[in-house]
C-alpha cells in the first residue's frame, strides 16, 4: 500500500578436506575435491524470494482501499476549457426535485438549530464545522451567509482535470450537485483548500481525514474519475491508518 535476500557458499564446508588431503600427500595429483569446488550447488539462499508473500493482501470489499484500488492514477488534464456554469451547469439545482435548491438542502442536512422561511430557505442554524472543530452562527445575509460555505469534497475544477471533460453535462451536473460531494464547512478553510486534492490539503481537524478522503474516494469511484499518483498516495497513507473505514454509496444517478 522487503525483500530479505541471504548469501552463502557451499565452498567453506568443502575447503577443510582438500586441506587435510594435500596434508597426507604433498607431491600426490591435485586432490579431486579442490577441483569439486566450482561444482558446489549455488548459494540455495539466494534463489526464493519473499516478494509474493510480504506484498499487502487485498483491502477488504467495501472499504475506501478498496475504491482506492479500482482508480486508475494520471496526471492532471489541462484545466482548458472549465467553465463553472459551463461545465456543470447552474448553481444550484434541484437534482432530487424535493422542490428545494441542493445548497439549502445541504444546509439543511448539516446545520443544526435551523429556522427556515417557507419550506426550503435556512436562515439561521449552527454549524460545528467538520474541518476545525470550530461552533459557526449561520445567518443568512450579505456580510454573513459566506461564514458557512458549502465545499465540494472533489473540487470540479480537480474533476475537470481528472476525467470530467468526458461526462456528459447531465452527469457533470450531477456531480456538482450530488450529497456525496458536498458539506457545509467554514469559509475559510473552504477557501484555504481551493482545488486542492488530498496531496496539497487536508483538514485541520485530523480526525474527520479518514472519512473525508474515503468520500473523495467514492465520488472518484461514482463519476469515472482519476487520481494523479501524489493525491494516490497521500489518500492511501490516511486510509492505511483506517484500513475498515468503509465507501460511500452513490446518492444520485445522473440523468
Amino acid at each position: 500500500m522487503g525483500n530479505s535476500t541471504g548469501a552463502g557458499s557451499s565452498a567453506t564446508d568443502v575447503t577443510p578436506s582438500a586441506t587435510a588431503s594435500s596434508s597426507r600427500s604433498a607431491t600426490s595429483a591435485p586432490t579431486p575435491t579442490a577441483t569439486s569446488i566450482p561444482t558446489a550447488t549455488p548459494t540455495p539462499t539466494a534463489t526464493p524470494t519473499a516478494t509474493p508473500e510480504s506484498s499487502s493482501p487485498p483491502a477488504p470489499v467495501g472499504t475506501a482501499l478498496a475504491a482506492l484500488a479500482t482508480l486508475q492514477i494520471k496526471g492532471r488534464a489541462p484545466k482548458t476549457g472549465y467553465d463553472r456554469e459551463g461545465g456543470f451547469g447552474n448553481a444550484w439545482k434541484d437534482v432530487d426535485r424535493n422542490g428545494c435548491d441542493t445548497r439549502n438542502d445541504v444546509l439543511a442536512r448539516d446545520l443544526t438549530e435551523i429556522a427556515k422561511s417557507g419550506p426550503c430557505k435556512v436562515m439561521t442554524g449552527m454549524l460545528v464545522s467538520p474541518y476545525t472543530g470550530a461552533t459557526i452562527d449561520f445567518v443568512r445575509g450579505q456580510d454573513t451567509s459566506a461564514l458557512v460555505q458549502i465545499d465540494h469534497l472533489v473540487a470540479l475544477s480537480n474533476a475537470w482535470q481528472t476525467g470530467a471533460q468526458q461526462l456528459t453535462q447531465a452527469q457533470r451536473e450531477a456531480l456538482a450537485n450530488d450529497p456525496l460531494n458536498l458539506m457545509a464547512v467554514d469559509g475559510r478553510s473552504n477557501m484555504q483548500k481551493g482545488d486542492g486534492d488530498a496531496a496539497t490539503w487536508l483538514p485541520a481537524q485530523k480526525s474527520i481525514r479518514c472519512s473525508y478522503v474515503a468520500r473523495q474516494v467514492s465520488v472518484k469511484s461514482v463519476y469515472g474519475l482519476w487520481v494523479t499518483q501524489a493525491e494516490h498516495d497521500a489518500i492511501e497513507r490516511i486510509l492505511d491508518t483506517c484500513p475498515t473505514q468503509k465507501a460511500y454509496p452513490a446518492t444520485i444517478s445522473a440523468r
